[in-house]
């Protein structure tokens, strides 16, 4: 079982990808950023960015957690929280 990731590297994970996949500028993205509306995350690419946390944690968000994502920090308290399997 892994360890459980704090808060402040799951966002520096999640910021990384969201730069490195969707060349999103790092200053664009804050834990309250949207994905949709404030990042111009598609839910495709959202589901890229989910794929991508999984190769990278182990972790892997259960539908119902997936759907209630809005902000980049709303991922960050799902898998800190223990979310995913």
């Amino acid at each position: 079982m892994q360890e459980k990731m704090t808060e402040d590297a799951a966002f520096a994970l999640i910021a990384g990808l969201l730069t490195d996949l969707f060349a999103i500028a790092p200053e664009k993205i804050t834990r309250t950023a949207n994905l949709y509306q404030d990042l111009d995350i598609d839910s495709i690419d959202a589901v890229d960015l989910a794929i991508e946390f999984k190769k990278q944690t182990g972790r892997q968000l259960t539908p119902e957690e997936f759907k209630q994502i809005r902000t980049v920090g709303d991922i960050v308290q799902v898998f800190c929280a223990g979310g995913g399997k």
